[in-house]
């Protein structure tokens, strides 16, 4: 039985098994209240559709797609797209969402809504992945970024117990930008929180990920699963 009731909220690392969490208004909020792009909304089925000032970006939030692809990310021309599937972290979508605002020249936040221009290769060594030929790969090499040059899809981030359903993908043409926003995120070593209900079943049972409580937290709930993290057996140093 576990210690956790589904309503509790805990803080979970690494952060590609904590599922998407519940931060939907990260990641289309700014868009909307900041910079006043386009919505419209569906109330009947929760999509929401989000076009940019000058129609040629849109981002499509549908939390009842049948393939489970969540958030789409989309520009006119050139023709690129990003899809993030419903377990992909909401902080690492909301790191690309938020910074679509910039790539139309639109630096309103931008001291608030940071973009990266570090390598990936470098994003990886930062956050203890490994390179291999073409690839990134987690510490506990569950969580792989992957490059396929010369495809349609240029980058993908598969997760071993998601198999067949990528947590993300990008087509070739894409803004290194946002790739790398969206790794800086994924890969962190910080926690995020969620609702127990919203942990993956898979993670639950994983020894090499860490959930620790927010309420009984004795500093505060980020420190404290630090702490935590610290001390557990065979930590990587």
């Amino acid at each position: 039985m576990s210690q956790y009731a589904p309503e509790d909220r805990v803080m979970v690392s690494p952060r590609y098994m904590a599922g998407a969490g519940d931060r939907i208004a990260d990641v289309i909020g700014p868009l909307i209240h900041l910079f006043g792009w386009h919505t419209q909304h569906d109330a009947a089925t929760g999509h929401v559709s989000i076009d940019s000032p000058d129609g040629s970006l849109f981002v499509d939030f549908a939390p009842l797609h049948p393939l489970g692809q969540w958030v789409t990310v989309a520009h006119h021309e050139p023709f690129w797209e990003a899809v993030f599937s419903r377990q992909t972290p909401l902080e690492a979508v909301a790191a690309v969402t938020q910074a679509l605002p910039q790539l139309l020249g639109d630096a309103r936040h931008a001291e608030r809504i940071p973009v990266t221009d570090m390598p990936l290769d470098q994003i990886a060594g930062l956050n203890g992945w490994s390179a291999g030929d073409g690839f990134f790969a987690s510490p506990d090499l569950y969580c792989r970024l992957e490059r396929t040059p010369g495809e349609e899809i240029a980058w993908q981030v598969e997760h071993a117990y998601f198999e067949g359903a990528p947590l993300a993908t990008f087509t070739r043409d894409i803004p290194e930008c946002l790739v790398g926003n969206f790794f800086s995120h994924l890969a962190a070593p910080m926690a995020v929180e969620r609702a127990f209900a919203d942990v993956p079943l898979s993670t639950r049972h994983e020894h090499s990920a860490l959930i620790t409580p927010v309420r009984q937290a004795a500093i505060n709930p980020r420190i404290d699963h630090a702490l935590a993290r610290l001390d557990r057996p065979g930590r990587r140093r």
